[in-house]
């Protein structure tokens, strides 16, 4: 989405950064994981697949992504943002009759970066960011049954389960934007910066 082309979200744990063509050999990596790509019902792709994959997200009006970077690791100048890099969240704006409602997906890549509170912070930017800047009133999260850690986590952040589809082997949560939970969103990204997206890379 050309929205975040160009800015990051400064976190106390994790910097999101808008998904770019230097990142995409990581990317790449992530999802030979055979673990992943069942947790994200992801089928894998050729490395120039996930090129020209990379550069419709970041054209597409309907889709918004930002990578986790992991804010210790960012702060050390001897590092790349390949080095950086943990994970990924996203928004889907899919519901054609209401722009209101987006879905929202977290994955957290790198087996280091689990358990350190990335996603969490994560979902709570990305959600804040989604209200503020897109106008959202109401997130869904579609996540599968064997999923247990993120079906977790979206439950303690006050998602409610909607749907179950054994089919799909997928459970459809969703979590309006009440006041309370705008509120919540406030407090839980207190002191957190939208600014402008500087490579690491590039000195």
């Amino acid at each position: 989405m050309k929205i975040n082309e160009t800015c990051s979200i400064l976190g106390r744990k994790v910097i999101l950064v808008p998904y770019k063509k230097q990142h995409v050999l990581r990317y790449h990596e992530w999802m030979k994981s055979k673990e992943l790509q069942e947790l994200t019902a992801s089928e894998p792709l050729t490395l120039q697949e996930e090129y020209e994959m990379q550069l419709s997200w970041q054209q597409d009006e309907n889709k918004l992504t930002f990578l986790i970077m992991d804010l210790d690791k960012w702060k050390r100048a001897s590092l790349s943002e390949e080095d950086c890099m943990s994970g990924d969240v996203n928004l889907f704006l899919n519901n054609d009759e209401d722009k209101s409602v987006a879905e929202i997906e977290i994955m957290v890549a790198e087996p280091s970066c689990r358990g350190r509170g990335f996603g969490r912070e994560a979902i709570y930017l990305m959600m804040k960011y989604g209200v503020d800047k897109l106008g959202l009133k109401k997130f869904t999260a579609k996540i599968g049954m064997k999923n247990s850690k993120s079906l977790n986590l979206f439950s303690k952040l006050g998602f409610k389960e909607i749907a179950r589809s054994e089919v799909f082997q997928e459970v459809t949560l969703e979590l309006p934007v009440t006041s309370d939970i705008y509120q919540t969103l406030k407090v839980k990204t207190e002191g957190s910066l939208i600014e402008e997206y500087r490579s690491k890379d590039v000195h």
